[in-house]
Order: structure tokens, then sequence, then C-alpha cells
């Protein structure tokens, strides 16, 4: 791996792969009394998120609290950008002060793959997310729940690496929603194909790329872009799925005039009660969050997929914790102190 992570292309089959297996580590290291490790004792890590997040945000800094290293928490609304300061002004502040990896969430596509030419070489990046453009350990976090939801570890066995390699070969999977506009989607697909999956891409022609096969072959590897199909019929391909990946439906494509309303979405893409009904009887659903329930999904089908095991959404989130440990942990730990004699 190199010393930052910007895109799952950089990493390609073999780093993904790596990443996931070790990612199995550390969902044994959060189920422990005391789920802490000292593996970046000592080490500091910034996170610097100029676009508002939740998830993205809670999950790096827990990841990096759990392996022991000190957090600096950047607010863009109440930094000295607000006096003027550019952002290049502003990283460079930042990396003076000692940091040994920075997590950077940007609005604008691009802006984690700059500042990594801007700080030290001691300094790893790690994109948490930059405009239309991608989401790397979101997709991570996607692909090891699935692989962990079809080949599960071996009972009783906490923390031992499963004999199985990282796959999804053989797997169907959907990603439905807004995919022109999902950085989300974009990690998902080179996640997924990297791993033998094969893609449907369903979304109407306003939420899709002008030329999508084109866009497709642009920028994956040859092999994985021939796993990708496009439709705009999500009732064509339901009884061939074994995963439903939802993007959230953002309300102001409404206002750009690019679906043309909530009913008419619902209507045609949403994940409905009869959608449901006719998926395979161990097909499952994934979401990025946050839902919106009555949109991708209808309410009581999130609830009844939820007890019968078949919405990931909080196995996602929880998966999201390991893997960017181990990310944190392969860019800037010390390759020890995983084992159980080693915990804080």
């Amino acid at each position: 791996m190199s010393g930052h992570l910007l895109t799952l292309g950089e990493l390609g089959t073999e780093g993904i792969t790596e990443l996931l297996s070790l990612t199995d580590r550390f969902v044994e290291v959060g189920q422990r009394p005391i789920p802490k490790v000292p593996a970046l004792r000592g080490r500091t890590v910034a996170t610097l998120f100029f676009e508002e997040s939740t998830r993205t945000r809670l999950a790096f800094e827990t990841a990096a609290k759990r392996l022991s290293a000190d957090v600096l928490t950047f607010s863009a609304s109440s930094s000295s950008l607000a006096k003027g300061e550019s952002l290049r002004d502003t990283v460079e502040t930042i990396d003076a002060m000692g940091v040994d990896a920075m997590v950077v969430r940007h609005r604008s596509s691009g802006v984690p793959a700059q500042v990594a030419r801007w700080v030290g070489d001691g300094v790893s990046v790690l994109n948490g997310g930059d405009g239309w453009h991608a989401h790397p350990t979101q997709g991570l976090q996607d692909a090891y729940t699935l692989w962990r939801h079809f080949c599960p570890m071996p009972d009783g066995l906490p923390g031992t690496v499963a004999p199985d390699v990282p796959t999804l070969a053989g797997r169907r999977v959907a990603i439905v929603g807004d995919i022109v506009h999902s950085r989300v989607a974009r990690s998902d697909i080179e996640a997924y194909t990297a791993l033998g999956a094969s893609i449907v891409l369903v979304a109407p022609p306003t939420l899709l790329p002008v030329q999508p096969r084109e866009w497709i072959d642009g920028w994956l590897p040859p092999d994985d872009a021939k796993r990708v199909e496009i439709t705009h019929h999500f009732d064509d391909v339901l009884d061939e799925l074994d995963v439903v990946g939802l993007l959230r439906c953002q309300r102001e494509r409404m206002i750009d005039g690019l679906i043309g309303s909530i009913p008419e979405y619902v209507a045609r893409y949403g994940l409905t009660f009869e959608r449901a009904h006719r998926l395979r009887r161990r097909a499952v659903v994934t979401h990025p969050g946050p839902m919106n329930r009555g949109i991708e999904i209808a309410g009581d089908t999130a609830e009844d997929l939820a007890a019968d095991g078949r919405l990931l959404v909080t196995r996602q989130v929880t998966h999201g914790v390991a893997v960017r440990m181990a990310a944190l942990f392969r860019l800037v730990g010390s390759g020890t102190a995983l084992g159980a004699d080693e915990r804080d």
C-alpha cells in the first residue's frame, strides 16, 4: 500500500483483500471488554472535515482512539478559514503540528489528493469522502459487511483469520438510486467488482452519467468493468439479486428537476413491500445512511427486513469502525501490538 488512501482503485484487488482480512482482527478488538490496543500510541490523527458528517467522523475518531492515537478534531466553521485563511495554509499549519495522519472530507472532488501533495512525506492522508468522487472506507466497510454476511467467521474462534479469502464471487448486487452524484456508489463498485461480484446499476437516465458505459470503462479495470451492467427498470432485475444497495435520494435533485417527484421515484425505484417480497429469500439490503424511510425503502419493509437480519445497516456502521482501524493501522501503525496480551 502507498502512504495514502485516496481511492480503492489505487489499492487494487490485493490491497482491498489485505485490508478486509486485517479488519477481521479489529472486529475482534471491538468485542473485547476494553476494546483498545496500543498500536498507534504516540501517533496523532487529525480529522479535517470541511463537509459535515456524523457517521464517518465518529467512525474515524473512534477507530483512532481504539488504536490509542491522539485525535485532533478540526471544525471548518470555527477555524481561520472563516477569517479568510486558505485551505493550503490550514493544512500546512496542521501538518506543522506534527500529525501522522489526516482524514479529509470535502464537498469538492480531488481535495484529499491535493492535501496529500501539500503535506510532508511522513503524513498519511485518508479520504473521508470528496464530492462525487470517492469514499474508499465506505466501500471497504460495505464490502466487508457483505463478505462476512455470506462467509461468516467460524463459530467459537474470535479473532482467528478464517480460511476463506475475501470474496463476493458469484454474488449479484444492485446499486439503486442517484449513481452520478454518489461517491459511495463509485467506491462500492470498485470494491465489489474487485472481489468478483457482478453489478447492475439501477437508476433513471437523469441520475446516471450522460454516457454511463463510457464512464464505467473509463476508470474501472477492463475485467471489472465487464461485470457492471445498467438498467432503468428495477423490477426487471429483482428476482436475480443477492444484494440491494440503496443510495440516499437527495431532495435537492427534485429541485434540480432530475426526478419528477417523491411518489414517482418510489413507484419506480423504491424498495416497497411488494418489491421486497419478490427478492430472493436470502437477499440482503444495504444503505450508507441516513435512510429516508418512505423513499428509498418503505418504513414497514425496513423493520421487517431488520427483524429477519436482512437489513445490514447497523452492521455496516459497526464494521466501519473496524475497517478504519485497519486502514489507520496499515498506513501509520507499527505492525505490532495486535495480540490479546497487548491490551490496554
